[in-house]
Order: C-alpha cells, then structure tokens, then sequence
C-alpha cells in the first residue's frame, strides 16, 4: 500500500470490494427466482425504510441535478445491472464489464464539463474499451450479445450519474442514497409490473435465499459498502483508492468459479484484464 492510506483504510478498502463481490453472487442467487426489475424495486423499498429517519430536505437548488441523478443510477442503472446480471452465464462479465463506466466517466467529463484528458488517461480509456471487444466474443458473453448491451448501458448511465454528482451539494452518502431509492421506487415499480410477471405470483415462489439477496444488496451492497467508500473518500482522492477496487471483479470471479462452477475461457480472462488495466491508467493518470 502507498503512504498515506494506511492499515486502517486499507482494510475497510478490503472489506468494500469483499462486500461488493460477494453481492454479485448473493445477488445472481436471487435472481434465480426474482425477476430483475422487481428485485431492484424491492431493494430501494428496503432502502427507503432504514434510510427514512436521516433523510433531511436537499437544497432546493439541487432538485434538478439529484433528479436526473437518481433516474440514472436508481432506476436504470441499477435495473439494467441486475437484468444484464440474471442473462449472464458467469460472474465474470458483468463485473468486468461494469467497470467500464470508469472510461465512460472520463469521457462525459471531458466533453460535458470541459476536464482535462490526459495522455495516460486516453491511453487508459482506449485500452478499456480494447478490452470491451476482446471480452464481447468470448463464447459465454457471444451466447447472449443483448446481456453485454444491457452492462454496456447500465455503465453509460452510471457515468452519467457519477458525472451528475460531482455538484451535489448539501448531501451526504446515506442522503443521495436514499433519496436516489425514494426517486426511484415508484419508477422502477411501474416498469416491473409493465414487463414483468404480477409480484403476488412471484413471491409465491421465493425462497429464503431470494428474499437473503435482496436484504443483503440493500444493506450490505449499498449501505454498509457506499458508507464505507464515503468515509474514504472524505480523506483519500478518489483516484487513489479506484485502483484497489479493481480487486472486486476479480474477487466476484473467483466466486462464480468457485461458488458457481463458472467456465471463463481465455477472451474472457484477456479481455477483462484490458479492461482492468485501462481503469488502472485512467486512475494514475488522475493522480498526475
């Protein structure tokens, strides 16, 4: 570990990318049995209960970038995550391929907010997305192109939001959170019951080990791993702590090997690394 971020840091580094890794399969379980939208509706209403004692009013002002901001990391992020996430065949693509949003970021800020791209960060983002179409004609991801679509988007709107968030004001973590779940409930819920089978019939069938998932993606997943990054963030610069979250994809990985006797052939592996790497430039590019 560099100076600086020391043991303390470091291992509440550790515990986010275990909590986020473990929430790609605790999450894939469920969506065994949930369908994607309606495990996504049921994760920000969970949200919105425990969150709902600290929420506090936002600045007036800020209503039009958290609205937007909530549409795209609430409702269509999330609900395309977890549906690119129910279609894939391993943990390993839609992990990866998440991180894709860190170029896409790069890139929104450059041309939206006029930040400067540099040498290494260019570098990085065209590596990436090398990475992308190395990954995309492995024989896992070729069986079902729609789900890497679907990854691909959710990580544009994930950009979007981040970039959108950069001139929050006046929220903290568990604020933009929960008013991000309070924003979208309602939408994701319409868009569930317009595509997707009546909730009455799908909780009919759930087991424990759905009903687990989605406790554990709104706890753990969001609360404890969001709250957690926070608290980093307010003493490290973002850039210094991104490259070691690259250890959740590769965590989540191992897990569907060995939890779900996933098979990741060779692109997968080759194209993910790329993928990696390029986040890994984009990251010390921002430090320089």
């Amino acid at each position: 570990m560099e100076a600086g971020l020391g043991r303390r840091d470091a291992g509440v580094l550790a515990v986010i990318c275990v909590v986020w890794a473990v929430n790609f399969l605790t999450s894939k379980l469920a969506l065994n049995e949930f369908p994607p939208l309606l495990f996504t509706a049921l994760r920000l209403a969970l949200m919105v209960v425990l969150l709902a004692p600290r929420l506090r009013r936002p600045p007036a002002d800020q209503w039009r970038r958290l609205i937007p901001l909530a549409l795209c990391n609430g409702v269509f992020h999330f609900g395309l995550n977890f549906w690119a996430l129910q279609r894939s065949t391993t943990l390993a693509s839609p992990s990866i391929l998440l991180q894709s949003y860190v170029p896409m970021s790069s890139l929104l800020a450059w041309w939206w907010l006029g930040e400067r791209l540099t040498v290494r960060t260019g570098l990085g983002i065209a590596v990436s997305f090398l990475g992308v179409l190395v990954l995309g004609f492995d024989p896992s991801v070729l069986r079902d192109p729609i789900g890497l679509g679907l990854m691909l988007t959710s990580a544009a709107f994930l950009a979007t939001g981040t970039v959108l968030g950069r001139d929050l004001k006046g929220l903290d973590a568990f604020g933009q959170q929960g008013w991000t779940a309070v924003i979208g409930v309602v939408p994701l819920t319409l868009w569930s019951l317009a595509v997707e089978p009546p909730p009455l019939e799908v909780f009919a069938r759930v087991s424990w080990i759905g009903w687990f998932g989605v406790v554990y993606a709104a706890i753990f997943g969001s609360l404890v791993g969001h709250g957690l990054f926070f608290s980093l963030v307010q003493r490290h610069p973002v850039a210094r702590i991104t490259p070691y979250l690259l250890a959740t994809p590769l965590l989540a990985t191992i897990l569907g090997i060995v939890c779900l006797g996933n098979q990741v052939g060779p692109r997968l592996w080759g194209g993910g690394a790329l993928i990696l790497l390029g986040v890994l430039g984009i990251a010390l590019g921002k430090r320089g």
